[in-house]
């Protein structure tokens, strides 16, 4: 047992000819879809704070724009920073919309 810890990563299961390791890269199908629940649910999440700091950014530019003393090089970068997020925002909604074609 000692020399299979040795080898690549993957998990040792009892086979019919005795315990054998199965590759790290074969999943079973609950694994699989397990994998893609998690990985969809960190892209909701993901979205949602994006879609939070975007508000907010939104808020403050809106705010230090009726400010006469406002320093433009800091509401150019705010402004910049919120197109940034929107351009994210954009790019998770389209992953997470299922291709039509598959």
């Amino acid at each position: 047992m000692a020399s299979l810890r040795r080898r690549a990563p993957g998990r040792i299961m009892m086979g019919s000819l005795g315990w054998v390791r199965q590759p790290r890269c074969a999943m079973t199908d609950t694994e699989s879809e397990d994998n893609v629940d998690r990985e969809l649910f960190r892209n909701m999440e993901k979205l949602r704070q994006l879609r939070i700091e975007h508000r907010d950014l939104d808020e403050i530019i809106t705010r230090l724009s009726l400010d006469m003393h406002v320093d433009e090089l800091q509401l150019k970068r705010l402004k910049k920073r919120k197109l940034a997020l929107k351009d994210q925002i954009t790019r998770l909604e389209s992953e997470l919309i299922p291709d039509l074609n598959a």
